[in-house]
């Protein structure tokens, strides 16, 4: 509650949350991201930036110059970033998997002749109907999370109060912070080792920040201080009365604790709101991964929106196979809630962690806070979260290696895409075109201009890629209209429509030849082929305004007027063209870049470059797919990178 509810949502990047958001934050306000595409027009989209590092506070200039300085730094920033990502990923396994098998057993106190093997797989008939609903997106059934949680709510509520009325309400002493201290010297290394199971009673809050894109930091604040934490209180309070009179029962506890006249109604909404858990977590797992995704650190899958009011609504086919995949798996391979737990809470506690280091970078280069405040955040939460890690961790070999091994193998694939990525960026970067090679290419006798626009695509956000010069000379043709196209993802959420392009005309006028960069959030989503090339097209007329308009400031004399008027024409004669091509089609050029290792690369460089990435790119979504792009208007130019 202190940490999370009260600090941590603050630092939210313009309404969304999680480990990305805290890193897309820093990265606003420092160049720590590994491919150089900043532009200076970025910091002018309405909703970039908060406010620069005050040059009169040096120790956020100070904090700012070193992590831009510093590629240890970047890669140490980047590498727990995509660790935070993987460990959640690891949460969207095991949280589905953890809360419906437990939510199950409580049927085995009404039908005690059930095996725990025909409870798992009860469980696993929910999480595969779970899991199959997840394409129709929460927006269909999200009315009906929050009466049944309220519901729920008021139910452990009304059951902790029973239980400390019937049985012994003179737990309430525990209130008083010295049996914390009693109890560590009663109870020595067991009291350090009961900290693993002590951290499941604040599993989720990890997917509260995560999900803070579908509601607001209010909201959050009200609900968590008046309804969740005093019930979830009393529920625990009564648990404890009720082992005081019967310690024997300590193995299930909830659904023992229950009155009898109230066990089926409890059963019953215990079930849904352990599906409505599991669907948060789920919902910040697919947020996470978006974002991951469009700034460029996972490798390319299908992002389905599901909602038309609320842009954090995703849905990811291909991850939502796999963590269902998985977290059938984990519960018919570990059984009982126990092993799923220790699993669990190196998840959890790792991500807290992660926040901890990532929001005291915040406060230091963003917030500025006073440095004992800094200090005083750090280590008490650090030293908590510390702990607690310390004691999941003796659970290592009884479950807990899971989330490693599964954390490992994402963060791999993660790593791999990204450095390959950077790699190709920086080799098309240090071979761009000069603006001399461009003259000479258009001016060779064989090379002519054919009606249409042609959009030619690449990451570069300035001068012209290597690949264009081999489309020349395999086709000796360019576009009457032509544009140098890069798609570019900000890292904030969302970029106003009318800021979305930024335009450059590339060499003297009559070529007609202009560079285009299109900007996007991370939780925008890209426009269908026909309104895109129309907004595009747009913008491009109304960028060809703005430059006759412009050249043509003066004094106001009769020879100004005459420039005026002549701007004025000839801009307005391009518009037309531009019209006239677009009517006779639009094209679009990308480089089908074959990536390998440079002779002479280490072995393990030419296997994560010539197997692991040639593998994903192979076997993931095509890009013109990911950009809409239809087949029938697309022209692929084969290439080979060697980084």
């Amino acid at each position: 509650m202190l940490k999370y509810v009260f600090i941590v949502l603050y630092a939210n990047d313009n309404g969304d949350g999680g480990t990305f958001a805290l890193y897309s934050l820093i990265s606003r306000y420092a160049k720590i991201r590994m491919i150089p595409n900043q532009q200076a027009e970025d910091a002018a989209v309405s909703n970039y930036s908060i406010e620069e590092p005050n040059s009169q506070m040096l120790r956020a200039q100070w904090v700012k110059q070193k992590l831009e300085s510093s590629s240890s730094a970047k890669i140490a920033l980047f590498t727990v970033t995509i660790l935070g990502t993987a460990m959640v990923m690891g949460d969207g396994t095991l949280t589905p998997a953890i809360s419906v098998l437990s939510a199950v057993s409580g049927i085995r106190e009404k039908a005690p002749h059930l095996t725990q093997s025909q409870v798992v797989w009860i469980s696993v008939g929910i999480l595969f109907l779970l899991f199959s609903v997840q394409r129709f997106g929460t927006d269909k059934v999200g009315y009906s999370f929050a009466p049944i949680i309220s519901v729920w709510f008021v139910l452990i509520a009304a059951i902790g109060v029973y239980n400390l009325a019937a049985h012994d309400y003179t737990v309430l002493r525990a209130l008083n912070p010295k049996y914390i201290v009693d109890y560590f010297e009663r109870n020595g290394k067991e009291a350090w080792v009961s900290l693993g199971g002590v951290v499941l009673c604040i599993t989720g809050t990890e997917a509260m920040f995560a999900d803070l894109g579908h509601f607001n930091i209010r909201a959050i604040q009200l609900s968590f201080t008046c309804i969740l934490f005093p019930s979830v209180a009393l529920c625990y309070m009564g648990q404890a009365s009720y082992l005081r009179k019967f310690p024997d029962n300590v193995g299930d506890t909830f659904y023992k604790s229950i009155p009898a006249a109230m066990f089926w109604p409890t059963f019953i909404v215990a079930i849904l709101a352990a599906i409505i858990a599991s669907q948060a977590m789920l919902s910040g797992a697919f947020a996470i991964l978006s974002k991951a995704l469009s700034l460029g650190c996972f490798p390319r899958v299908e992002v389905v929106h599901t909602s038309n009011k609320y842009a954090g609504q995703v849905y990811i086919p291909e991850i939502n196979f796999l963590i269902g995949a998985a977290s059938i798996v984990v519960t018919i391979a570990f059984q009982t809630t126990t092993n799923i737990g220790n699993a669990y809470g190196i998840c959890v506690v790792t991500v807290f962690s992660i926040t901890t280091h990532l929001m005291t970078v915040v406060m230091l280069l963003i917030w500025k806070k006073h440095m004992a405040f800094i200090a005083a955040f750090y280590v008490v939460f650090g030293l908590a979260e510390f702990l607690y890690l310390s004691s999941i961790l003796a659970k290592f070999v009884e479950g807990g290696y899971l989330p490693f091994c599964f954390s490992l193998v994402l963060m791999a694939l993660m790593a791999t895409w990204h450095y390959v990525r950077v790699k190709h960026y920086w080799y098309e970067l240090d071979r761009v075109v000069p603006a001399t090679q461009l003259t000479e290419l258009l001016g060779r006798r064989d090379v002519g201009r054919v009606p249409g626009v042609g959009l030619l695509y690449s990451d570069l956000v300035q001068g012209i890629p290597p690949v264009f010069p081999r489309l020349v000379d395999k086709i000796p043709s360019v576009h009457a209209v032509f544009v140098f196209m890069s798609v570019k993802n900000l890292p904030i959420p969302r970029v106003p429509p009318p800021e979305r392009f930024i335009f450059r005309r590339v060499g003297p006028a009559e070529h007609r030849m202009f560079r285009c960069v299109a900007r996007y959030g991370y939780t925008d989503q890209i426009e269908g082929t026909k309104e895109f090339s129309a907004f595009l097209l747009e913008r491009l007329k109304m960028f060809v305004q703005e430059e006759a308009a412009f050249s043509c400031h003066g004094d106001g004399d009769d020879d100004d007027n005459a420039r005026r008027w002549e701007a004025q024409a000839a801009a307005e004669e391009e518009k037309r063209f531009i019209d006239a091509e677009a009517e006779r089609g639009v094209v679009y050029l990308m480089g089908e870049a074959n990536v390998a290792a440079a002779p002479g690369s280490s072995l393990m460089k030419k296997i994560v470059v010539n197997y692991v990435y040639t593998f994903l790119s192979k076997n993931l979504r095509e890009s013109h797919k990911a950009l809409s792009i239809p087949k029938d208007q697309l022209l692929k130019i084969g290439i080979t990178y060697e980084i």
